[in-house]
């Protein structure tokens, strides 16, 4: 049984994440990064995927323990999550002799982790991957779950696979290199979680300290994707709840071509955009201006509902979003181009 909120285990949390086809680890530990190989017994060679904006230290320390590990590194940024870069991770790949009985490490913030998984679920048509992540938003939602994907022009993940990792290790001191737009950009997510799923964690951010308090604030935000992804892998039912403030979200990411604003920024938009409960959004008001996020922008309205509606989750003349209209609880709308456009003022 998986233990309560808080238990730390010599200072170490250990889930296990049970989906139709695989159970595996999920571990927050502080310095686990430091002994990565006593959590990955696997058979076979590593091959490190990362990007510029990870620590040269980090990718030393794994290396270290992998010595005969092959590094792949592209240049940090959304821009990166494309077809030329997978090409050539999948080339490094096939170069590296990787066979089925290998594996990749993904050391990295959201997009190492999303194009690692897709390269690992498509070369030889699926090999092991472990995540490391070393961004709040990564440890706080993207490491688990299984979603991997790269983007296609302005189109946002339009293109991935369901591809669940081997190993989820989980390493709060490296959010210390964060600055503290970064560091603010993950933290977002674990709003969202707070908001769709527990008013407790939601609480946490109008009331507590944030640093004092960032363990378990990862570690609510990643029971809540473990229970809901274990209920709905491939997103057909509750998984969708987790799109709270996406939909308007990936929007306003794609009309600044992936630039001017951060993910999380944008979900914080997306999520003052959608709500209808004028008391909700005030108290989201307060918490993401805390956490010096924005809450709107001088997006073009036509362009925005455009985007929207050409967001993965519509359906022709419809969109499935997300409302909430209790703190810890979210259902989901199917809102016409028309509704859309009315939320945009």
């Amino acid at each position: 049984m998986d233990k309560p909120y808080g238990y730390f285990f010599g200072g170490t949390m250990q889930l296990e994440v049970k989906t139709k086809d695989k159970i595996y680890p999920l571990i927050l530990e502080r310095g686990a990064i430091r002994h990565i190989k006593d959590y990955i017994q696997l058979n076979g060679e590593a091959f490190l995927i990362s990007d510029t904006g990870v620590p040269k230290e980090y990718k030393e320390i794994i290396l270290e323990q992998f010595p005969e590990a092959k590094l792949f590194e592209f240049k940090q940024g959304e821009a990166s999550k494309n077809y030329r870069i997978l090409e050539s991770i999948h080339e490094a790949m096939l170069e590296a002799h990787l066979s089925r009985k290998d594996y990749v490490i993904a050391l990295g913030g959201g997009v190492v982790g999303d194009i690692s998984g897709f390269a690992a679920a498509t070369y030889m048509r699926g090999i092991r991957y472990i995540n490391i992540p070393t961004t709040s938003l990564a440890q706080i939602d993207s490491s688990i779950g299984g979603k991997t994907a790269i983007d296609m022009g302005k189109k946002k993940n339009c293109v991935g696979a369901f591809w669940q990792p081997d190993a989820v290790i989980v390493d709060v001191d490296t959010l210390k290199t964060l600055d503290k737009r970064q560091f603010h950009n993950g933290l977002a997510e674990a709003v969202k979680a707070g908001l769709i799923k527990d008013k407790e964690l939601f609480s946490l951010f109008e009331k507590g300290k944030i640093e004092e308090n960032i363990e378990e604030i990862i570690e609510r935000s990643l029971r809540i994707k473990k229970e809901v992804v274990e209920k709905d892998e491939r997103e057909q039912g509750e998984r969708k709840l987790l799109n709270f403030g996406h939909s308007y979200g990936h929007a306003y990411e794609s009309y600044y071509d992936f630039d001017q604003y951060l993910h999380g920024e944008c979900v914080a938009m997306g999520m003052m955009t959608i709500l209808k409960n004028e008391e909700i959004k005030e108290r989201l008001k307060i918490v993401l201006e805390k956490l010096e996020l924005p809450i709107s922008c001088e997006a073009d309205k036509g362009e925005i509902a455009r985007l929207v509606m050409h967001d993965k989750k519509a359906d022709h003349n419809t969109i499935s979003i997300v409302q909430v209209d209790e703190i810890g609880k979210a259902h989901l709308e199917q809102w016409s181009m028309e509704e859309i456009r009315s939320h945009l003022g």
